[in-house]
């Protein structure tokens, strides 16, 4: 046994100096070395007496103050010299004396060759252009997307910490490849899909918010604070939160089911009112029947109410026989932006049906890639309306895009989208369905009336 551990068993002994041991310790993983002052508040007499003996000093007020150094000297006439005060504190206390900011390095070099380990899997598995590397090098040079919280995933368990990173990769990987596709898996069968737990990425859990900041980087995007904006994050994605948050406003749109026409919403249809159609009321749906062969459909729900309230104004209403006027023959659906899963549902029932649908949206980067995606899925009997370039003309407006947003417009495909892209690309302003609100309203009034209502020529 050499004097540093003899010295230590001779402290360990004594309970008296066991708040001192303490205080020592803590002032070495500070300063690195014997230094600085050393206070005790309310001591006891055998405190007192025992650090006095290592001083030669005598203590009398129950709050005593002495010098590291002069402690160490203290030891050094005893029997126990020569000593070490690093060694004796880590013999004391069974560990190795690193000073806070060595165990901070220590942690740090850590937790970078974590951040490192999981850039290599990235890179191994989705290669050095993918939208997961960017993440992860973004998170961890800017500190920001979910840095923090992957990192205390890290402290509390680096083996789940590393399996957590190569999922949200994953997830992340596969939302890109679906993007612009109906791919609708509901979130609980995406999560099952990643983890094997339906529930891995809910809103609240740690997987669940580390995929909002994934997301949020990936499509430049503030982080959600509230439901609603945690569920429109994921829609845009193509994730369905659940059953009921997919949905469309629906007017004149009559729905089959095996046993025949839906009760409840040929009910709508006979009070001229509007409804709501979600994932969960589609589930026995099997057929749809549109007005007069044709379907209407905008972005906006603002614009929706507009043409609802406004069209029986324009119509020409006649009287029947009876007396009374003549329904507004109209199919209208909104989408409320991107095209969910019920939205793409319903318009494949619609189409399978032999009516015709025309589509309207904004004219800006975002509802020019919706109606493009739409016709590239279902094809030229999707006609793009109030979308050409003399429209954008008449509903442009001062808000102006960013080169992220003009960089959507580089691959439409449709031959009209195409040449009003390269209009919005050109002005760099976005056009916006509220300011053609009349030629809209035109457009369905005179065409329900036998006016076709033709698609501009690309």
């Amino acid at each position: 046994m050499n004097n540093n551990t003899e010295c230590a068993d001779y402290f360990k002994n004594r309970h008296a100096y066991h708040r001192c041991m303490e205080a020592l310790r803590k002032k070495w993983k500070t300063l690195g070395k014997a230094a600085g002052r050393i206070t005790l508040s309310g001591t006891n007499e055998d405190e007192r007496r025992a650090i006095g003996g290592i001083l030669g000093k005598t203590f009398h007020d129950e709050d005593i103050c002495f010098d590291f150094a002069k402690f160490e000297q203290g030891l050094q006439a005893t029997r126990f010299a020569p000593v070490e005060m690093k060694e004796v504190l880590e013999a004391y206390f069974g560990e190795p004396m690193d000073t806070n900011q060595g165990e901070k390095r220590a942690r740090e070099e850590q937790k970078r060759n974590f951040f490192n380990g999981v850039c290599e899997y990235f890179l191994h598995n989705f290669g050095g252009e993918s939208v997961a590397l960017s993440w992860l090098q973004e998170m961890v040079s800017s500190k920001k997307y979910g840095y923090q919280q992957m990192g205390k995933e890290y402290k509390k368990d680096s083996h789940q910490a590393v399996i957590l990173a190569q999922n949200l990769g994953t997830a992340l990987m596969q939302l890109e490849s679906a993007e612009g596709s109906d791919m609708g898996l509901t979130l609980a069968v995406f999560a099952a899909k990643i983890s094997g737990n339906p529930h891995y990425f809910d809103r609240g859990t740690v997987p669940g918010q580390l995929l909002q900041h994934a997301v949020c980087f990936w499509k430049k995007t503030d982080l959600p604070v509230n439901a609603h904006q945690w569920r429109e994050l994921l829609l845009a994605v193509g994730i369905v939160p659940d059953n009921v948050s997919s949905l469309v406003h629906a007017y004149g749109l009559h729905l089959r089911t095996k046993d025949g026409w839906h009760p409840a919403y040929e009910a709508f249809c006979r009070l001229m009112e509007p409804y709501v159609i979600t994932m969960e009321n589609l589930k026995k749906i099997t057929g749809a029947l549109t007005e007069g062969g044709r379907a209407y459909i905008v972005e906006n729900e603002m614009v929706f109410c507009y043409l609802l309230e406004h069209m029986g104004e324009k119509m020409q209403i006649k009287a029947d026989d009876s007396g009374g006027v003549q329904d507004k023959k109209i199919t209208l659906l909104c989408t409320s932006g991107q095209l969910r899963t019920v939205a793409l549902e319903l318009i494949s029932l619609i189409l399978s049906s032999k009516a015709e649908i025309y589509y309207s949206g904004d004219i800006d980067p975002d509802g020019i890639g919706i109606a493009d995606r739409l016709w590239r899925k279902f094809g030229n009997r999707i006609h793009i309306w109030r979308m050409a370039p003399k429209d954008y003309a008449a509903g442009i407006s001062k808000e102006t895009i960013d080169k992220n947003g003009l960089a959507k417009l580089e691959n439409i495909g449709h031959p009209l989208l195409k040449q009003t892209a390269e209009s919005v690309k050109e002005k760099g302003r976005a056009a916006y369905q509220e300011n053609l609100l009349e030629e809209l309203l035109e457009d369905i009034c005179g065409n329900s009336l036998g006016r076709p209502l033709a698609e501009p020529a690309p």
